[in-house]
């Protein structure tokens, strides 16, 4: 199992959450619960090439900021509902941290909430790609 220490009390909540499943079926359906409780609230026009994750199974895109605290924030938004559920849980992870934190950001919570498992190649690719994504916009805000 990953190392969690570096983990937010909120994603470490989340690991346990996902740990206390019965089965990967109940994994699943605890994804799909995140993805209905953060839905994308990005405008379709910022649905465009730039904010692509490319890579990605389903059509997803992500656009990341500052806030006014100086605190990264991601928001994205994907066709399925697995890969929302994805980036609802990277958003918890990184959202509010400051950007220098999110460049370096490790996502093994993945493994600790024992997705990687059940993930295709090709969703474990594209979650990848998302990381990389978010990552790489949190260098250029810095």
């Amino acid at each position: 199992m990953p190392d969690d220490s570096e983990w937010s009390e909120e994603i470490s909540e989340i690991v346990d959450r996902f740990q206390s499943c019965f089965d990967d079926m109940e994994r699943l359906e605890l994804l799909f619960e995140y993805a209905e409780k953060h839905p994308s609230n990005l405008p379709m026009e910022m649905w465009n090439d730039e904010n692509m994750v490319h890579g990605c199974q389903s059509r997803a895109h992500v656009v990341c900021s500052l806030n006014g605290e100086g605190g990264f924030m991601a928001e994205g938004g994907a066709d399925a509902q697995i890969v929302q559920g994805l980036m609802a849980i990277t958003a918890i992870a990184v959202n509010g941290q400051p950007p220098e934190k999110v460049a370096e950001h490790d996502p093994s919570y993945i493994e600790g909430m024992g997705l990687s498992r059940i993930l295709t190649p090709s969703r474990a690719n594209g979650f990848m790609n998302m990381v990389s994504k978010v990552k790489k916009e949190a260098s250029s805000l810095m």
